[in-house]
Formats: structure tokens, sequence, C-alpha cells
């Protein structure tokens, strides 16, 4: 009866730690790629300090400095995937960090919009490391709809920092300047590139290492266009970046300039991005039960149907209301809450065995697609939001119509599977049971 007592107590101690370890991993790799979205955010309510500093006289050149961001996110991934499969995690995060210091002293000392926007540039491809590299992390340690239901828990606490990053950017503004926002966020990936050195254990052992080579993202490449799954969820989840680009690079045009809400933009940011909070949240607790495919198609129907039913609506008419289009965004986010973190996991479920290279090219790809489309959508966005309307519906019904498409697919390899299941394997075992019946 003691053995037995003790065994139990054992067992609950070993079951608390290993729920410990995985809640301070979700939460670390939460942060760093939290370090990105902060960069991003935090950065919106200083926009216009910026742009009179460094004298810009159209503001919709305003959106480069989040553009830009994005595409040198997308750009260096390319090398710091790969380079975390041969080197390890670890070393790769902490040299996109010191790319990313140099980057922010670079913006500022930034004299004109030029060298901001190659700060910024810098700054993305820096950012690259801990953002790639935290998804393969936690391919190397889940999969299945296990590894979404974590990517939905590493998103809930990832979420907070776009709640707090524009009121944060805003008192920063209050007391100092713009730049005192860029120190910020130096100082916070400094702590938590240091919480990654001494409390995080490198993921990927020394066995799985791969050598690194020249050819080793070619070969990436070549394995990874086998896997229909990942290379329609990465163009997937590229027309939804691209969606929620436009979002992020237009929102501060749209409130400060066409309603007049200057004072008021952060809060309502931060409101909006709760919304996409809590739906990450039930993801983490519905996938499971419902299965990835399931919520990301479900969710991506209601987002195309939604954007679609305003763009009809509102064509050749004045803008909605602050509240109707308030309204309109806090669905769309909560809808893109259940469909970033499936679609991701989707991507990465068949392609576990190169990880690294694996996030490299869903990154690298769908950002190459989510630039273009923000850069074009937001030229359009002047005086009016009915343009914002018409891109979120076309990124909507093409990202819907793919993963229909993945459904139909699956479905019809499926059906051939068990077809030559019944002409090939049923044939030989009605024979062995024929000769078995014929030796009794």
């Amino acid at each position: 009866m003691a053995a037995n007592s003790i065994v139990y107590i054992c067992t609950m101690k070993s079951r608390t730690i290993k729920r410990k370890s995985e809640l301070e991993f979700i939460v670390v790799m939460a942060s760093l790629m939290s370090l990105a979205a902060f960069s991003i955010d935090a950065l919106l309510p200083g926009l216009i300090d910026i742009g009179k500093d460094l004298e810009i006289t159209d503001s919709r050149d305003n959106q480069l400095l989040i553009i830009m961001i994005f595409l040198g996110l997308g750009a260096g991934q390319l090398v710091s995937g790969p380079l975390s499969d041969s080197l390890g995690r670890k070393p790769v995060i902490f040299m996109g960090y010191f790319v990313f210091a140099l980057a922010s002293l670079l913006c500022i000392s930034a004299k004109s919009l030029e060298m901001m926007v190659v700060g910024r540039l810098l700054q993305g491809i820096g950012l690259s490391a801990p953002r790639t590299v935290s998804m393969a992390m936690v391919r190397d340690r889940f999969s299945g709809n296990y590894m979404a239901r974590v990517m939905s828990f590493i998103t809930v606490i990832f979420i907070i920092v776009p709640v707090i990053a524009p009121s944060f950017g805003k008192l920063l503004l209050i007391y100092y300047d713009w730049k005192a926002i860029f120190i910020s966020q130096l100082i916070l990936g400094l702590i938590v590139i240091s919480w990654v050195w001494w409390r995080q254990p490198e993921t990927l052992i020394e066995e799985n290492r791969k050598q690194f080579k020249i050819t080793l993202f070619a070969d990436g490449v070549k394995e990874f266009i086998k896997h229909r799954n990942s290379v329609v969820s990465t163009l997937i989840v590229g027309l939804l970046s691209g969606a929620f680009m436009v979002y992020l690079s237009s929102s501060q045009q749209i409130f400060q300039e066409q309603y007049g809400l200057v004072d008021e933009f952060p809060y309502i940011f931060s409101g909006l991005a709760a919304g996409i909070g809590l739906a990450t949240f039930l993801n983490g607790n519905l996938v499971v039960r419902f299965g990835m495919f399931k919520l990301a198609s479900f969710f991506m129907l209601l987002f195309a149907l939604l954007s679609l039913g305003f763009a009809f609506f509102y064509y050749n008419s004045p803008n909605p209301s602050s509240t109707i289009l308030i309204a309109f965004f806090g669905l769309m986010l909560f809808f893109m809450g259940f469909m970033f973190g499936n679609v991701n996991a989707l991507a990465m479920q068949p392609i576990g065995h190169i990880a690294g290279i694996g996030a490299a090219i869903l990154g690298f790809t769908s950002t190459l697609i989510a630039v273009p489309i923000a850069t074009f959508i937001g030229s359009f966005i002047q005086d009016s939001v009915f343009p914002l309307f018409v891109g979120l519906a076309i990124c909507g019904s093409l990202a819907t119509l793919l993963i229909y498409y993945l459904k139909y697919a699956d479905n019809k390899a499926v059906k051939a599977q068990h077809e030559i299941q019944e002409l090939v394997v049923q044939p030989i075992m009605v024979a062995s049971k024929e000769k078995m019946s014929s030796k009794g």
C-alpha cells in the first residue's frame, strides 16, 4: 500500500514538472514571436511623429515602415531556417538578435525616410530568426492537432503584445519621443534572449542536424514541394497574411486621418487585438475535438462572406460609421484567430524532418505573397475604406477556394487508396481464404 502511494506521488510530481516545463516552453516561444509583433505595433502611434521629423510629405509612405519590416521577416527566414537545421536553434536566435540590435540603432539615428526604411528592413531580417526558429522548435517537440493546440496557446500570449503595444508606444510618446520606442524594443529583446540562453534547452538534437552546404536549401525546397498540404497551406497563409498586413499598415491612416480618432486609435487597436486573442484561446480548446482543418475551413468561409458582404454593401457609398467599422474589424480578427495557428500547423505537419527549412520556406513564400498584396491594396486607401473591403474579400475568397480544394484533393486521395485496396488487397485475401479452406 505504501509502495503504491509512493509511486502515485512520484507520478503526480512528474506530471506537474512536465506541465510546468511545457508552460514555460509556450511562454518562451510566444515571447520570441512577440518581438516582431512589438516592433511593429508599438511604433504605430509614432508614425505621424516620425513622418514629421523625417519630413515625409505623403502619409501613405508611413506604411513603408510597417511593410518593410514584414519584407525583412520574410527574406531573413531563407537564412535563419536552414542555419538552424545545421547549427541548432539557439545559436541562430542569438545571431538574429545581434542583427536586430544594430538595425534598431540605425533607426534611432535615422535622418531620412530612406535610412529608416533600411533600418526597418534589417530589423525584420534580424527578427526573422526568433520568429522562424521558434516555429521549428514547436515542431521539434509536437505534431498533429496537439501541435495546433500548443500553437494556439502560444498565439494567445503572443496576441497580448498587440493589445498593449500601441498603448505602451503612446505612453512613451507622451513622456519621451519616438526614439524611446526603439530603445524599448532593444531592452525587451535583450530580456527575452537572456531568458532563452538561461532556461530553454536546445530542441534539435545532434543526430538530427544536417550538414550545412550550399544545396541544403535547394534540397529542402525539393522535399517541401512534394507535400501538397504544405504547399497549398503556404499559399493560404500568404493570402491571410496579406489581408492582415493591409489592416496593420493602414489602420493608423484609416482611424486617425479618415475618422479623426487620433487619441482613441491606440485603445481601439488594442481592443480589436483582444478579439483575435479570444479566438486563439478558444481554438486551443476546440482544435483537439474538431481538428485543425475543419476549424480553419469553417472560419475562412465566414471571413470571406463577411468581407464580400461589406464590399457589396458599401460599393459607391460613404464610409461606414466608426462603430460599424470597428465591429467589422472585430469579427474579421476573431475569424483570423481560428485560421492562422491551424493553417500554419497544417503546413508544418508533413515536414517535421526539415522543420527549420520548412518554416523558412513557409515564412518566406507567404511573405512574398503578402507584401505585394498589402502594398497594392494600401496604395488605394486614401479617403475611403472601400478598397480595404475589396482587398480582404479577394484574399478571403481565394484562401477559401484553396482550402476546399485541399479538402477535395485529400478526399480523392483517400478514395483512390480505398479503390486500390479493393482491387489489390481484397482479391489476395479472398484467394488466401480459398487456399486455406481447400487445405482444410
